[in-house]
Order: C-alpha cells, then sequence, then structure tokens
C-alpha cells in the first residue's frame, strides 16, 4: 500500500551526508524543508544541491520548501549567557539597552517597537512559555514586568504576547534578501513566517515572482491574528503549515488541538494543501522510538485529512534521522488503515466553478464507488491532481507530466504520486495506451484493472482539462 500522506523533513547538520539523505529518501522523504532561520546563504545552497544530487541518484523527485524567519522577536544577550529569574522579581524588556548586557534585572530586545505593542496587565510568555512576565509599566522605551514564572533563561529567546497582538511586519530585511535566495535555488514552496493576514502572502508573492520565483506560497498559521483570518489567508495561498510552536504560545495550549482540527478542514473545504508541523516525534532528537503520546499525534493528524507531516529539529540535528522518517511513514500508514481516511462527503453539495474541477470531483466520485485501481492525472500544473487530492480515498492518484517543477509540486499532495511522462501524440488512443503501458511497467496496475484517466483535448496546455475516461489495463 502506497502511503497517501507526505513527509517533510528538515535539513540540518545530521543530513549533511550525502548516504544519511539518502536513508532517508529512501525511508520515505517527499519534500525536504531548508530553514533559512540558520545558518547562511552557502549552508543553504549547498544542501540544496545535495538533495537534488542525491534525489536523482535514488531515482525520486523530492520537493523542496524554504522557510523565511520572519520577525523573530527576542531578547538579546546576557553578560553571563544566562540568568534565573525568581518568581516575584521585577524584570525589564528594555529597546535602548546594548545588546550584551542583559542581567538578572534587564534584558535589550531585537524588537525596539515592543513597548508600543504592550499595556499594563499583558502576559508576555518568552522561551515558548517557560517563563512568564505580566507587565506593570511601560515607557517610551521600556516593558517593566513582574516575573509570574520564573527559570533559567538564555540568549535570544523568544518573546510573544498571550493573545498575540505584536505588530511587527511578516517580512523583514533580512527575509527580503532570502526571497531573493529561494528563487535562485528554484525551490518548490516558500513558506511565510508570521502572516497577519492574506495581504501580507500576497506581498511575499509579488516579492518572489519578481525575484524570478516560480513556486507556490506557504503561509505558516503561528499568530492570534492569522486564526481571525483563516479563511482570507488560505484562499491567498498554495499551503498551509500549522507551526504549532509559537501559534500554542499566543493561543494557549488548551485551545490548540480545536484551532489544528479546524485549519485542516478548513484547508481541505477550500483546496488548499495542509501540513501539520512542530513537535511531532521531538523524543526522537536523541530516542531511538518514538513515544505513544507522539504516535497517536501523527495518527490524528493523519486521521483528520492532513496533507502532510513535518519533522523539524527531528532530522536537522537529531541522532537518528533515518529512523525517525520510517517511524513517521510507519505511523502514517497505520493511520490510513482506518476506515475514516477512505470516505469523503467533500462539496457533495457544492456547485464547482471550472471545468477543471468538475472533472476532478467526478473522477474521485467515480473512482470511489466502482472497482478503480488507479487515477492518471495527465496534467501541465498539477491543478486537477491537487483537486483530487483533497477527497479522502484508498486509491492512488498518479500525477503524469513531463514538468519537473510539477513533479516536485506534488509531492506535498496527499495521496498524489508524480511520474515523469511526456506524449508522444496527439491521438487519443495512442496516448491511453501509453499511459497504460507507463503504470504497467512500474507495477502500479495489473491486466484486467479499471483505470480512471483525466486529460484534455489539447495537450501541452495549462488549465485544459476536460476528459474523463475509464479503460481496462491490457
Amino acid at each position: 500500500m502506497l502511503r497517501r500522506t507526505k513527509i517533510v523533513a528538515t535539513l540540518g547538520p545530521s543530513t549533511d551526508n550525502p548516504e544519511t539523505l539518502k536513508g532517508i529518501i529512501d525511508a520515505g522523504l517527499d519534500v525536504a524543508r531548508i530553514n533559512f532561520s540558520h545558518g547562511v546563504a552557502e549552508d543553504h545552497r549547498g544542501r540544496a544541491r545535495l538533495l537534488r544530487k542525491c534525489a536523482a541518484e535514488v531515482g525520486r523527485q523530492v520537493g523542496l520548501l524554504a522557510d523565511l524567519q520572519g520577525p523573530k522577536i527576542r531578547i538579546e544577550e546576557f553578560e553571563s549567557g544566562q540568568i534565573t529569574l525568581q518568581e516575584g522579581a521585577k524584570f525589564t524588556l528594555s529597546a535602548r539597552l546594548g545588546a550584551t548586557e542583559g542581567n538578572e534585572h534587564q534584558v535589550g530586545i531585537t524588537y525596539k517597537e515592543l513597548p508600543r505593542d504592550v499595556a499594563i496587565g499583558d502576559t508576555l510568555l518568552l522561551d515558548d512559555g517557560n517563563i512568564v512576565l505580566h507587565v506593570s509599566r511601560v515607557t517610551d522605551s521600556q516593558v517593566e514586568t513582574l516575573v509570574e514564572t520564573g527559570g533559567v533563561i538564555s540568549n535570544y529567546k523568544g518573546i510573544n504576547r498571550l493573545g498575540g497582538g505584536l505588530s511587527a511586519s511578516a517580512l523583514t530585511e533580512k527575509d527580503h534578501a532570502d526571497v531573493r535566495l529561494a528563487a535562485e535555488m528554484e525551490v518548490d514552496y516558500l513558506a511565510v513566517s508570521f502572516p497577519r493576514n492574506a495581504v501580507d502572502l500576497h506581498v511575499a508573492r509579488e516579492l518572489y515572482r519578481a525575484a524570478g520565483g516560480k513556486g507556490g506560497i506557504c503561509a505558516k498559521i503561528e499568530r492570534t491574528e492569522a486564526i481571525q483570518e483563516l479563511d482570507e489567508i488560505i484562499k491567498a495561498a498554495d499551503c498551509v503549515m500549522i507551526a504549532r510552536g509559537d501559534l500554542g504560545v499566543e493561543l494557549g495550549d488548551a485551545e490548540l488541538p480545536g484551532i489544528q482540527k479546524r485549519i485542516i478542514s478548513s484547508s481541505r473545504a477550500l483546496n488548499c494543501v495542509v501540513i501539520t508541523a512542530t513537535q511531532m516525534m521531538q523524543s526522537m532528537v536523541e530516542s531511538p522510538q518514538p513515544t505513544r503520546a507522539e504516535v497517536l499525534d501523527v495518527a490524528n493528524s493523519v486521521m483528520d485529512g492532513t496533507d502532510a507531516v513535518m519533522l523539524s529539529a527531528e532530522t536537522a540535528i537529531g541522532r537518528h534521522p533515518v529512523k525517525v522518517v520510517e517511524a513517521m511513514d510507519r505511523i502514517c500508514r497505520g493511520a490510513e488503515r482506518h476506515h475514516s481516511t477512505l470516505v469523503s462527503r467533500h462539496r457533495l453539495e457544492s456547485k464547482f466553478e471550472n471545468t477543471e474541477e468538475a472533472i476532478a470531483m467526478a473522477s474521485m466520485y467515480t473512482a470511489n464507488h466502482f472497482n478503480v485501481a488507479a487515477i492518471l492525472a495527465l496534467t501541465e500544473s498539477g491543478a486537477t491532481a491537487k483537486w483530487m487530492s483533497r477527497i479522502s480515498s484508498g486509491i492512488p492518484i498518479y500525477a503524469m507530466t513531463r514538468h519537473v517543477a510539477t513533479q516536485r509540486r506534488v509531492t506535498l499532495y496527499r495521496g498524489v504520486y508524480p511520474i515523469n511522462f511526456d506524449v508522444d501524440s496527439e491521438d487519443e488512443a495512442p496516448v491511453d495506451e501509453e499511459i497504460v503501458r507507463e503504470l504497467l511497467r512500474r507495477g502500479a496496475v495489473r491486466g484486467g484493472d479499471r483505470i480512471v484517466i483525466t486529460k484534455g483535448d489539447l495537450t501541452g496546455v495549462s488549465g485544459g482539462t476536460n476528459v474523463m475516461k475509464i479503460v481496462r489495463a491490457v
């Protein structure tokens, strides 16, 4: 059984060995993530080159997602590297303090506008909520607080406001440079961190296109404001990522499960791809096997309908990068055997907006209610395969295209598998025969199997899918 849920894994020092990277690809990697928050441009270029080389040697298409850092709102450095904050103590976040002058009484901040964004009574969370501060006084350049939850804190830890509301722009000066780098690297997806609304995504797309980038735009949902604008953000994006770290800090952990389910449901309803991310297999940074809680977390995301599950530190700096991908592959396959992942009522009451979408929905309805072994979408852009992937099914969808960029893009779509295929003939019958021969050669179907094929009357025209037919493999 082919695994339908896709695996995204972050590249880093632990994957820089070619044999390790090939092992991850063999274990089931579908899309590799490069995190622009760490390392320099040459690191990123080198990892992208190594990924393409290893994927070619293994004989698979692997997508590439570049993740912008965004407006990381952090404290600066302490003179001693770290301090211990005591509950009830006074502690100041200062926009005028030197970058290395922090002590047990105060510390500098990277985001100098913080005093304008907070008010007396607000709760600030440092280090993913491990330190909790109550705002007691605000001046033009300082935020004075009382420590509610203390502990050890070190340099460069993040700052969040409970309930959101920090107004930092989604795209920083560094991000502008990294957008150009992503275009140069020909990434398949560009992830925008901390977008507040659809406008942030439109701006990012314009910058990316101006730099020559052709990949999709991924919106990372990690701000309270993004939840308030969720549907508009989904419509403006090609993909959304549930970035549960900062999102959980801002919303509170009790709100996170319901929000995750809502994002997955809304994304599928609006025909958008969705990735579930952050700490999915965190214990495997050190451990060779996941906890039962992590197994259930991944499985529940799969059964909720996520397109992909993502690994971060587990593969980037973890001790067992190949084992963690193998474990995630195993868990996804197990969850996909559950009946709920094989049925769908998606858009049964809806009207379709164009011919391609209508053909895609008709094909999936037919396949799910007939004895069909495979669905073949002869596609230029991958759009038909994407619409098909919104329908839950156990039937594999093969996106057959000559375009490498399309092959890589569909690696993120649930239940869709790219096949390099160039049409040799414009005559309908020979094309059908070529398609079926290719699937038989790959062992994807057997003689006598029924196959649903979608294609356009005019080959080589993007957006022209207008034909669905059922054939038998012979």
